[in-house]
């Protein structure tokens, strides 16, 4: 089963191009042939980390890209900085192809904060050093203002001036990730990938890396492509949400709407898997079995069938396509009637994009393109404002939607 959500549009409702896009993206590794592969005359292996992956970051937005570890969020992630090519695909910038080898420009467009600020940061290096020299070669700002652009850096990040004449093994995790930060918003970049920027840090530190990305976001007009494979980091500093599995976009919506209404199984999954407090942490309400397949050895059909409780034989062979599905529009609770949860466009309600799913006898007479996987009463979901409102539930009247390439029609149970 395979369900995704709107690519199309994001939730702050712009409708110009998307400062960023990745088309129809794959990588691909080859595997060297050994001698006892030229003995048993063994084709070359290839491993698939990304099969056709279609994502858009729209401007001044924070787009989450979620998933498992293995996933190839990484991949993706370095593939649309520039330090890794892609096997195929195309990637575009504001509309306008981006080059594989990129000029000086194209690269301060686009930065990057990595996972381990331990390990990103050169130790023999001062602060104050690291950021006179990016400055200088991008001539961001006069030889004579280099200090005081560098102390006005740090101000944003939260650290004082003093900090210019130390070295990185002087910073605690925290304090080194938002010089990590402060290095890759030096050049003033239209975009900013961060690969799991708080995976590495403290739990009671990650809240205050979170609460900064979300202050340089409103203050720099920046757009974030958050990578992270943890749900609950992200449900409250993105807008919209990419989930990943085994090399694809299985589902993109509008946050809210992923979180109150998932229509992939997977993402269910994923959600059920933040841990809650009280009784309900101790029911597992959809847990998934096994491990993720080996990218060497792809299944066929859906990928997720193999650890999917709602395959059914279509699923071994029919892989499904993004698509849109009608959008289930609800009233928030204590607020006023007819008030929907979702994002608009336009003032027309966003039409969600979900691959096409092959639903199981097993779910009954619902549908789970058009009815809530979760119910409303799930106190551990999301926040209340944006609970599904199971009274006052109405379906928009999508707009005719644009045939959408490798769209499944679904089969009936």
């Amino acid at each position: 089963m395979s369900t995704a959500t709107n690519p199309a549009g994001p939730a702050t409702g712009l409708q110009t191009a998307p400062v960023l896009r990745a088309g129809a993206v794959t990588k691909r590794y080859q595997l060297p042939v050994t001698v006892v592969d030229r003995v048993r005359r063994s084709t070359r292996t290839a491993l698939t980390a990304l099969d056709g992956v279609d994502l858009e970051l729209h401007r001044g937005e924070v787009l989450a890209l979620v998933g498992e570890s293995g996933s190839g969020k990484s991949t993706l992630a370095k593939i649309l900085v520039g330090s890794v090519p892609a096997t195929t695909g195309t990637l575009e910038a504001d509309g306008e192809r981006v080059p594989v080898h990129r000029d000086r420009d194209a690269s301060r467009r686009i930065q990057m904060v990595f996972q381990d600020p331990y390990s990103s940061l050169n130790p023999r290096i001062s602060v104050g050093s690291m950021l006179r020299e990016l400055l200088l070669l991008h001539r961001i700002v006069p030889r004579s203002e280099v200090r005081a652009e560098s102390i006005r850096i740090l101000n944003l990040v939260g650290l004082e001036e003093d900090a210019l004449d130390a070295y990185p093994s002087q910073f605690s995790g925290g304090q080194r990730q938002r010089i990590a930060i402060a290095r890759a918003i030096a050049v003033r970049p239209e975009v900013l990938i961060a690969d799991e920027p708080v995976s590495a840090l403290d739990v009671s530190v990650q809240a205050t890396i979170l609460e900064l990305f979300a202050r340089l976001q409103r203050e720099l007009g920046l757009s974030i492509l958050f990578v992270a494979h943890n749900l609950a980091v992200v449900q409250h500093l993105s807008q919209r949400v990419a989930v990943m599995y085994l090399g694809r976009i299985v589902e993109v919506a509008d946050t809210d709407e992923l979180f109150r209404n998932p229509r992939h199984p997977y993402t269910r999954a994923l959600i059920d898997s933040i841990p809650r407090m009280g009784v309900e942490s101790v029911t597992a309400r959809l847990a998934l079995q096994g491990d993720p397949p080996s990218p060497f050895d792809i299944p066929s059909g859906c990928r997720f069938h193999p650890r999917c409780p709602y395959a059914v034989d279509a699923c071994r062979t029919t892989d499904p396509g993004l698509a849109p599905v009608p959008l289930v529009l609800g009233t928030r609770p204590g607020g006023p009637t007819g008030v929907p949860t979702s994002a608009h466009l336009g003032g027309t309600p966003a039409d969600a994009h979900v691959a096409a799913c092959i639903r199981s006898a097993d779910l009954g007479d619902a549908d789970p393109r058009r009815e809530p996987a979760i119910e409303a009463d799930d106190p551990a979901l999301t926040r209340p404002d944006v609970l599904l409102d199971p009274e006052q539930v109405v379906e928009s009247t999508p707009a005719p939607a644009t045939p959408v390439a490798h769209h499944q029609e679904e089969p009936s149970a």
